[in-house]
């Protein structure tokens, strides 16, 4: 029976502390959380901006709306995927004039992130657009870059990266690599 290697990489307490450090990193860098909003790309985007954005409010004590931003039809690999099902899209509020922070698991190519800002343009005119990831493993195809990281993991191009959270089923929290065949 063949598999696939499986090492953690960020357990609960070290995804705890980097959503801990980019929620900080988004107050710092705006100076406040006025005119925030956070938007996740399904999955797990929604979960993990939903813990940015609890944290944010229980910090700064202001509510900060929270939503998730479907790219389904805004990937350019649309076509080589078997019948694409569609996802939620349910922005909180106007995005007009707003600092939209994008949050999404993992930073790869750059082609997700180039289909949400295709996407959340269609819904109107942020003042600026943020992006936050858990995870950035490289291996860019655009030019995207995230203004706040949890971790830089090094990849070589035929691992892949998983992330695990409570909220999807999961026992606990967990980021782990595959890498390699085994029998």
């Amino acid at each position: 029976m063949q598999g696939r290697r499986k090492r953690e990489i960020l357990d609960q307490g070290e995804i705890e502390r980097a959503v801990r450090r980019i929620s900080y990193e988004i107050i710092e860098k705006n100076k406040g959380a006025e005119d925030l909003i956070i938007i996740g790309i399904p999955t797990p985007g929604p979960v993990l901006a939903g813990r940015i954005c609890r944290l944010i409010e229980e910090i700064e004590g202001i509510k900060i709306p929270t939503g998730s931003l479907d790219i389904t039809f805004y990937r350019d690999d649309i076509h080589d995927r078997p019948k694409p099902l569609p996802k939620i899209t349910d922005l909180p509020s106007d995005i007009q004039g707003k600092t939209v922070v994008l949050v999404d698991d993992v930073l790869f190519t750059g082609r997700t992130i180039r289909a949400a800002l295709d996407a959340l343009i269609d819904h109107g005119r942020p003042a600026r657009v943020q992006l936050a990831v858990l995870v950035d493993r490289g291996h860019r195809e655009l030019p995207v870059r995230a203004d706040f990281v949890g971790r830089n993991i090094p990849t070589g191009r035929h691992e892949q990266i998983h992330v695990q959270l409570r909220e999807m089923g999961m026992d606990e929290d967990q980021v782990f690599i595959t890498e390699g065949e085994i029998e």
